[in-house]
């Protein structure tokens, strides 16, 4: 489980590419000083698992669905990636409930400067569109933002200026792709009332309908 702080910006120093899997070798200068073999490391808000180690990189297996759901595909050598440890069970709950498994990606439309904040609109899917609410949480790029606005196939967040200059997010630009993960909560709400309508074949409208 992760919270959506970013601790630290990593580097990309070596891609192996399979068939359809990668492995990537990722430098970091924050996060080393406390990492095993099996720990968990948000890369990018994508959920990886330490292979190996050394004094300042380590290294992670990425399998197909990840390659192919997330940007991790488009990585290269020296570019940037957000990192975050797993969260440990005393730890401070800074931002909101990231599981590290991505729901799909979106693309940036537009950037763009407003007082101390930048609003950055993101072009998503329907589907994951249904998952957004106003004011609700969601990771982009494993950074925990808050929507303030959202439309069919799209939604807005604020960076505030640390954000801006301590994640990647600052730095992309227009048609850059980024990792989206909805509201933990929120889905499992949503698929919790949609089974329950399946199997009831009672909906929200017909609710309506009925005066309820």
């Amino acid at each position: 489980m992760f919270t959506g702080i970013v601790e630290d910006l990593g580097t990309v120093k070596a891609i192996k590419n399979a068939t359809t899997s990668m492995q990537l070798t990722i430098e970091s200068k924050k996060i080393l000083e406390d990492i095993h073999v099996g720990d968990s490391i948000a890369v990018n808000g994508v959920c990886l698992t330490v292979i190996s180690f050394s004094s300042n990189q380590f290294t992670v297996d990425v399998m197909p669905e990840t390659v192919k759901a997330t940007n991790i595909q488009s990585l290269q050598t020296g570019q940037l990636v957000n990192l975050e440890r797993a969260m440990p069970a005393n730890g401070r709950f800074g931002g909101h409930f990231v599981s590290g498994h991505v729901d799909g990606t979106g693309v940036i439309l537009r950037k763009r400067k407003f007082a101390n904040a930048v609003y950055v609109d993101i072009g998503i899917s329907q589907e994951l569109s249904k998952f957004c609410m106003m004011k609700g949480s969601v990771a982009i790029d494993g950074i925990s933002l808050t929507i303030f606005d959202i439309k069919p196939t799209q939604l807005t967040v604020s960076l505030i200026p640390h954000t801006f200059d301590q994640t990647i997010l600052g730095i992309k630009k227009e048609h850059d792709i980024v990792n989206i993960e909805n509201d933990l909560l929120g889905k499992y709400v949503i698929n919790h009332l949609e089974r329950k309508e399946e199997k009831s074949g009672i909906t929200l409208d017909f609710l309506k309908e009925n005066g309820f």
